[in-house]
């Protein structure tokens, strides 16, 4: 098919689907089958090797069938962008901003979250980080806002946590990266299958082992006594003047 006259079926397609509609459990279905499909075949083949009709063959679909579904293969990347970075990162704000809960509280939440949706969508996301460099200008900026906003919502609970004395005084951008590296990985060596208690157990202990890694050596020193704990807090407190002071002019 000529690409005009796709492009002229996805716009017609767009237009038609972009009227409001009710929630429809068949449409929804079918929905969900045509992203698992989209994510398989992109990632067997590349985002830019496959094809509307490849797309179409894998659900079962006619090609104009699917037009009433997806408008073209931007679209359901725009899907996955979304998936991957924007909703997580509108998922730790709201965590963030929550009044009854302490540095700690919060980091546990944010790590678990961020764990429990690589071990439910470990292909999407490894779709994402090999389909980067192919991603248009607009879904390129997104992607990259999201990813920022998420780093930056991690950095933010780390100097709560660190000015209340309950974190290590560390550089909390290094630190958030360290912890989001770990949860990124999730998707590379987690294998679905368990269950939603099985994907809970491996989320609850990556948020433990992040919270850890911020608050292991404060844990130690507080079953220390007298002159020995005083110490201990002194030491922490000079290797944070120092990082400081070295990263001044």
């Amino acid at each position: 098919m000529p690409a005009q006259q796709e492009a002229r079926r996805g716009r017609k397609s767009e237009k038609t689907r972009s009227a409001p509609a009710a929630s429809n459990p068949r449409r929804d279905l079918v929905e969900k089958q045509i992203m698992e499909h989209a994510t398989r075949l992109f990632a067997e083949r590349g985002f830019a090797a496959t094809s509307l009709q490849d797309i179409a063959d894998a659900t079962g679909l006619t090609r104009p069938a699917l037009y009433h579904y997806v408008a073209n293969k931007d679209e359901l990347l725009a899907r996955l962008v979304s998936e991957i970075t924007e909703e997580p990162a509108a998922l730790l704000h709201g965590i963030n901003e929550r009044g009854d809960l302490g540095p700690v509280d919060k980091l546990r939440a944010m790590a678990s979250a961020i764990a429990l949706h690589q071990t439910q969508s470990p292909e999407r996301f490894q779709v994402m980080i090999r389909s980067e460099a192919e991603l248009p200008e607009g879904l390129s900026k997104s992607y990259q806002q999201s990813r920022r906003r998420v780093l930056k919502e991690f950095v933010t609970v780390i100097d709560d946590g660190i000015a209340s004395g309950e974190f290590r005084p560390l550089d909390s951008r290094t630190a958030a990266l360290g912890i989001i590296g770990m949860l990124n990985w999730v998707a590379w060596w987690y294998r679905p299958g368990g269950g939603a208690s099985k994907d809970q157990a491996v989320a609850n202990q990556l948020a433990d082992m992040a919270i850890h890694s911020l608050v292991i050596e404060g844990q130690a020193a507080q079953s220390l006594d007298g002159p020995a704990r005083a110490i201990a807090q002194l030491r922490q407190n000079l290797d944070y003047l120092e990082r400081h002071l070295d990263a001044q002019p």
